[in-house]
Order: C-alpha cells, then sequence, then structure tokens
C-alpha cells in the first residue's frame, strides 16, 4: 500500500505541467560537476606530468563553485533566471576552452588556477534555480513537495554517479579534451533547455529582493541553522570518499573502488525515494532533527569491513539518509527562507557542502596516510554527531512560527 502511495506521489510530481522537462534540463545542465573534475584531472596530470597541478586547478574549480552559488542566486532573485543563468552557461564554456588553450601554450599554473576558479565561480546554478520553481510548478500542493525534493536529491546521486563513468568512458575511447568539450556542451544545452521553459522564462524576481541587506538570506536564523548543519554532513561525504580508494588498494582491487562508491550513491538514492514516497505527519524541522542525529550511526557500520565484498553491503547504511537529510533541509528552506532571497536561502546550503567537502578530503588523505581508512570513518561519525549536536541546540530556529527574519 506504502509503495503505490510512494508511485502516485512520484506521478503527480512528474506529470504537473513543465516538470519533467524542466527535471531534465536541470540534469543535463548539471551533469558536467561529475564530468568535469575527472576529466580536467586527467588531462592536467597528463599535460602537466603533475597530479599536484591537476589537484590545484580542480580545487580552485571547487572554490569558485562555493563562492558562484549564492552570489548568482541572489543575482537571480533581484533579475531574474534567464538574464543571469544563459550568460554565465556561456562564460563557463568559455573558460572551460581556455584551459585547453593555456595548457597547450605551456601557461604557468597561476594562470590556469585562476581560469579553474573563473570556470567554476560561473558554472550556473541550476539546482537552487529549480527548487524555487517547485511550489508554483506543483500549483501549491505542499504535500507533494516532500516527493519533489527528493526527486532533486536523488538526481543529483545519479549526476555524480553517472558523470565520472561518463567522462572515464569517454577519456578512454578519444580524449580529456573530448570530455571536457562534453562538460561544456552539456551547460549549454541543459542551461539553455532550462530557461526557455515556461515557468523558468516567466518567473518574477520579488518586489523584496536586494532588500535584506550584505548577508542576504543568512539573514534568517533557520536558514544560518541548515548552513551549520550542512558544513559538517559535506565534511563526512568528503572524508568518506577519500579513504575508499586507500581501503580497495588496501585490499588488492584497486579498481573495486568506484563499484564502492557508486554502491553509497545508489543507497542514498534508495534512501531518497523512499523518503519522498511518504506523507510525512512528524513536523518537518522534527523529521530533519531525527535525520541529523541518525545519520552518524550510518557510518559505523562501514568500520568492520574485512572485504571489499562486505565493504559493498556495509556501506549502504552510510548512504541511505544522504539523500533524505538534503530533501528535508531544501523543504525547510523552501519555508523559512526570507522574501525575495528564495533562491539564495537555497544556495548557501549547497556552498557549505561544497567547503565541508573539501576539508573533509584534504584531511581524509592525512589521516589514511597517517592512520587508515577506519580513520576516516570514525571522524566521519564523530563529526556528523558533531552536526547533529548543533541541529538540536538550534532546532527551535527550524519552526515557522519562531524564525526571525
Amino acid at each position: 500500500m506504502a509503495a503505490v502511495s510512494g508511485t502516485a506521489r512520484y506521478k503527480d510530481v512528474l506529470g504537473a505541467r513543465d516538470v519533467t522537462p524542466l527535471l531534465l534540463a536541470s540534469m543535463l545542465a548539471r551533469l558536467p560537476f561529475g564530468i568535469f573534475a575527472l576529466a580536467a584531472v586527467l588531462y592536467l596530470s597528463h599535460e602537466r606530468d603533475s597530479y599536484a597541478v591537476a589537484g590545484l586547478v580542480d580545487g580552485a574549480f571547487g572554490i569558485g563553485a562555493a563562492l558562484g552559488v549564492p552570489v548568482q542566486s541572489r543575482w537571480m532573485d533581484r533579475f531574474g533566471q534567464r538574464r543571469i543563468l544563459l550568460p554565465l552557461a556561456l562564460l563557463d564554456a568559455i573558460f572551460t576552452g581556455v584551459l585547453v588553450a593555456l595548457t597547450e601554450t605551456g601557461a604557468p599554473t597561476a594562470a590556469l588556477v585562476a581560469c579553474g576558479l573563473a570556470g567554476g565561480f560561473c558554472i550556473p546554478n541550476i539546482g537552487s534555480a529549480l527548487r524555487a520553481l517547485w511550489p508554483e510548478l506543483l500549483r501549491r500542493r505542499d504535500e507533494l513537495l516532500s516527493a519533489a525534493f527528493a526527486l532533486d536529491s536523488v538526481a543529483i546521486e545519479v549526476l555524480f554517479t553517472a558523470g565520472p563513468l561518463l567522462s572515464a568512458a569517454i577519456v578512454a575511447a578519444i580524449s580529456p579534451i573530448a570530455a571536457l568539450a562534453l562538460s561544456a556542451a552539456c551547460v549549454l544545452a541543459g542551461t539553455g533547455l532550462f530557461v526557455t521553459r515556461r515557468p523558468s522564462r516567466d518567473w518574477t524576481p520579488d518586489p523584496l529582493a536586494g532588500t535584506h541587506g550584505a548577508i542576504g538570506a543568512l539573514r534568517s536564523s533557520a536558514v544560518r541553522t541548515l548552513v551549520l548543519a550542512t558544513l559538517p554532513a559535506g565534511f563526512c561525504f568528503g572524508v568518506v570518499e577519500i579513504s575508499m580508494p586507500a581501503f580497495a588498494s588496501g585490499h588488492g582491487a584497486p579498481a573495486w573502488a568506484g563499484v564502492i562508491l557508486s554502491t553509497w550513491a545508489g543507497a542514498s538514492a534508495v534512501g531518497g525515494l523512499l523518503y519522498g514516497s511518504r506523507a510525512w505527519r512528524t513536523p518537518l524541522s522534527s523529521l530533519y532533527v531525527r535525520l541529523a542525529l541518525v545519520l552518524p550511526l550510518g557510518f559505523l557500520p562501514a568500520l568492520l569491513a574485512g572485504s571489499v565484498a562486505t565493504m559493498v553491503v556495509l556501506i549502504i547504511p552510510a548512504g541511505l539518509l544522504i539523500a533524505p537529510l538534503g530533501a528535508a533541509g531544501n523543504q525547510l528552506v523552501s519555508d523559512l527562507a526570507p522574501p525575495g532571497a528564495v533562491t539564495e536561502a537555497y544556495a548557501w546550503p549547497v556552498t557549505a557542502l561544497i567547503l565541508g567537502f573539501s576539508v573533509g578530503t584534504s584531511l581524509g588523505g592525512t589521516l589514511v596516510e597517517r592512520l587508515d581508512w577506519r580513520a576516516c570513518f570514525l571522524a566521519a561519525s564523530g563529526v556528523a554527531l558533531l552536526g547533529g549536536a548543533l541541529v538540536v541546540a538550534r532546532r527551535r530556529t527550524l519552526r515557522a512560527d519562531v524564525t526571525p527574519v
């Protein structure tokens, strides 16, 4: 009965006017997040014979994206989606081409890093644009919002699973430059398809846009809580991801690292679908607190893994709550964002996730080298516990009746 109910909820979401084309366009526009990093690292490490240079450029791209997401979103709140997203898509594609040109002509590393930073800043923030449209797309059917945000979270997991696989296949069959070209083409095509659909094209800024001062959406205590809670979550994802190649190599099967990570992402997708299939009676703020408190437990079973086969199974609990936590957080933003700063409010947790992930991968590499892969999972569980404690301490800010703006 629950399965039928869940299927019906997703059918209602996808059957709403313009939803499926917009969702597919957003997936195409966001596919480069899964393609670019691997292609750039393989390309630069080969051309410059240095993983250090490749890592610097890839890291600069991530920093640029973390900075660009809230800035772009504030612009969208003030000027509309099409006027911001299309020029950014074009600039992002140009910077990808410039990166290749600079590399081929022997430009200094600083120039490559600057190009990566600029390209990351310009990659269009389609995710926040789509989330800002959900209430109108669903005709204010609030009971379907959990399913809609769950679908968006699952789509992200699919992209981060399929993107690297597609990138690796193109690199192997053609070249890294071809994969980078595909990344640029996806940005342009996906963004163009998205902003030409009626909901995005007709989306008009709120009259209150630009009235929240320098800190914008962060004036909301609820948004600040979600940002603070997302930082440790991002750390957990980063530290676990960096540990899996070390685990697989230590068990004589380095190629299986991708399988383990894909299983982890798949578990998140399944968790997201299960979350969105239910019409939750628990208040959304309470549900988010519970998910944040249970998240640390999901990393502990993997400590018992003694082989690649057992890790494939024991990594599943670590993934099941990722998409549900993200979906619940985005729905809270939908409910609690300051008027006129809705798109920006969706962006700040994304920035926190990227920054937390970057810290996690950096520290995770050190933990793996000095201790072992288990230290990464213990760190993930400990930091997630701190994140859960923070959410509990600030749980009142997540209630609409006490959230000051």
